[in-house]
């Protein structure tokens, strides 16, 4: 039975909306769409990751330090881990596989219009021309995709050049089509859309089974268990392997 596909709450949203605000005065810029494309790519790899990995990773020393009394570090901690489950659950392998064609994750993204781009470019943030490139829908969702992928990227390995590393590849490049600036864009849309321009929810989508795709790929292409050598044991009555001409029983067997 397929899992149906879960969403968080207004009052979770918030929280992880309230954690990047405390990170912001210890000197990390980040907002809930960069972090959800972060947990989205940890979760759309080849193994599973505990937060004492992945939490220095996404936010260096400053989630310590913004957190330092453990019980605030412990309900910072369980905002961010409400939102990975969610997105575990809709990262289902087994539901992917049983409805390969339908869509599953919701990233949290916010909706730019062109009203929200000015006033940003007014107050000063940034020019018109940052603007056009990073305040678009799901811009930074792929910035935080691609850091944590640059941040594990031993877990993300260049692809070969056979038909799968191909595919891979493709799926990649779904996601960080969302941050390319507006030539770059164009081009790449001219190549991958023959019939038409795409609209802006076209490539989200695009992005979004791309993540999905992804997620089948390393079930059959995820990190293998490291190999472990057994050594064979003496027998009791055989000399000691350490040279002492003492039987191993009356030895290091003792």
């Amino acid at each position: 039975m397929t899992l149906p596909v879960q969403h968080n709450t207004e009052e979770e949203i918030e929280r992880i909306e309230q954690l990047c605000d405390r990170l912001a005065g210890f000197g990390i810029d980040v907002s809930v769409e960069w972090v959800d494309g972060f947990m989205t790519a940890l979760l759309a790899g080849r193994r599973t990751m505990l937060p004492s990995e992945w939490l220095p990773a996404m936010f260096g020393d400053a989630f310590d330090r913004a957190f330092a009394d453990p019980a605030d570090a412990g309900q910072a901690l369980q905002a961010l881990m409400a939102r990975w489950n969610v997105l575990a659950r809709q990262l289902d392998p087994e539901a992917l596989l049983d409805e390969p064609d339908t869509l599953r994750i919701a990233p949290l993204m916010i909706q730019y219009d062109d009203a929200m781009r000015r006033e940003v470019v007014e107050a000063g943030h940034m020019s018109a021309e940052e603007a056009e490139q990073l305040l678009q829908t799901g811009a930074l969702w792929a910035e935080g995709f691609r850091a944590a992928t640059e941040a594990f990227s031993a877990d993300w390995p260049q692809p070969d050049d056979s038909e799968e590393g191909r595919w891979y590849d493709d799926c990649l490049m779904r996601v960080m089509a969302l941050m390319l600036p507006p030539e770059d864009l164009k081009a790449y849309a001219l190549e991958s859309y023959p019939d038409g321009s795409p609209s802006r929810e076209d490539l989200i989508d695009d992005a979004c089974f791309g993540v999905q795709d992804l997620r089948v790929y390393w079930l059959d292409h995820g990190a293998k268990p490291e190999q472990r050598r057994v050594e064979v044991a003496p027998g009791r009555n055989d000399p000691c392997p350490c040279g002492s001409g003492k039987k191993y029983k009356k030895c290091h067997g003792a």
